[in-house]
C-alpha cells in the first residue's frame, strides 16, 4: 500500500515513516543485518504507467530517507539486499535484471553478462556459501558466486 512503519519496543507501537517517499507501491522493505538504525525501500510506479527507478536508504530509523538509485538505469525495482558480509554490498533485481553497488548505493554495476533479460524478484545471499541467489519471473533461478566481488570491495576500502 506504500505505507512504511517502524517498532522499536518488538511489536507493541509502530510508528509511520514513510513521509519523503514518493507515493508508490512498496516491493522490498530491508532493515540492515549490520545497523539496527538502517534500512532500505524499493518502491515501483509501473502500475501507474511510471518506470522510473525507486530506491531508498534511512540511517535514522526512517526520520530522513536518501535515495541511493544514483545511475540504475529508469526500470521497476523489485528486491534489494545487503551482502552478509559487508554492508558497503547491496545487490537489487530489477525488471531487467541485476546490479551490484560497492559504496552503499552511490555507483551501481550490472551483473547481467550471462543472465537473461527477465524481470528479478527475489535475490538472497548464502551466509555459508558465498552466493547470490536470483529468483526470477518465469526463467528459473541463477546461482552467482561473490567472492569476486567482496574482494573488489575490500581493494576499494
Amino acid at each position: 500500500d506504500g505505507y512504511v512503519h517502524v517498532t522499536r519496543d518488538d511489536g507493541n507501537t509502530w510508528t509511520r515513516i514513510d513521509e519523503g517517499l514518493p507515493e508508490r507501491w512498496v516491493t522490498r522493505l530491508v532493515a540492515s543485518q549490520h545497523d539496527l538504525a538502517t534500512v532500505y525501500v524499493s518502491l515501483t510506479g509501473y502500475r501507474y504507467d511510471d518506470f522510473e527507478k525507486y530506491l531508498y536508504v534511512s540511517t535514522d530509523y526512517g526520520a530522513s530517507w536518501e535515495p541511493v538509485s544514483s545511475d540504475l538505469p529508469s526500470e521497476p525495482i523489485n528486491v534489494i539486499v545487503e551482502d552478509t558480509d559487508n554492508p558497503d554490498i547491496l545487490y537489487v533485481g530489477t525488471d531487467a535484471g541485476v546490479y551490484v553497488s560497492l559504496d552503499r548505493g552511490a555507483s551501481w554495476h550490472a551483473l547481467c553478462a550471462n543472465l537473461p533479460t527477465t524481470p528479478v524478484y527475489d535475490l538472497v545471499v548464502h551466509p555459508r556459501d558465498g552466493e547470490l541467489v536470483i529468483g526470477t519471473h518465469g526463467r528459473s533461478i541463477f546461482v552467482a558466486d561473490v567472492t569476486a566481488i567482496r574482494e573488489l570491495a575490500e581493494t576499494r576500502e
